[in-house]
């Protein structure tokens, strides 16, 4: 990886911590807060939410539709299916429960680890232990369908 491309992973990941902190979206509480519908509903993470769709769908046009390649060099990695199979729904609702459960989502936790909170460091270590042996189970998965 170049010195450049580091560089701009260093700089967009300060951004989005200090924008998460800033915005409060590290505290699990105003998470929770925007997922409970049916009592105490806190909007604001619809907000922080939008304001990164605001700038992000404008970027995504002018950059990954109109280019060959990023700035930076290589291909993109865009997603060629639109396929929703058992293995996403799936997916994609174990992150739901997971995320509703802690009350926090994997960016703001890794943003919120600089605060040695014992909690997020539990939630990051289950985090990363469940992406070590998610390939396992989609094994087990794959054998149990053949």
């Amino acid at each position: 990886m170049s010195f450049r491309v580091m560089m701009v992973s260093l700089v967009s990941g300060l951004l989005f911590g200090f924008g998460m902190m800033l915005s409060g979206m590290v505290d699990p509480a105003k998470v929770i807060g925007f997922l409970d519908i049916s009592g105490q509903w806190d909007p604001r993470l619809a907000f922080v939410m939008g304001g990164a769709l605001l700038v992000f769908a404008p970027g995504y046009w002018l950059l990954v539709r109109r280019r060959q390649q990023p700035v930076l060099g290589g291909a993109f990695n865009l997603p060629t299916s639109t396929i929703l199979d058992k293995k996403l729904l799936l997916g994609a609702t174990m992150f739901g429960v997971g995320w509703g459960m802690a009350g926090i989502c994997p960016g703001p936790a890794v943003t919120s680890i600089s605060g040695l909170n014992p909690a997020m460091i539990i939630f990051l270590a289950a985090l990363l232990l469940g992406m070590k042996i998610a390939p396992l189970g989609e094994r087990l998965m794959v054998k149990q369908t053949t």
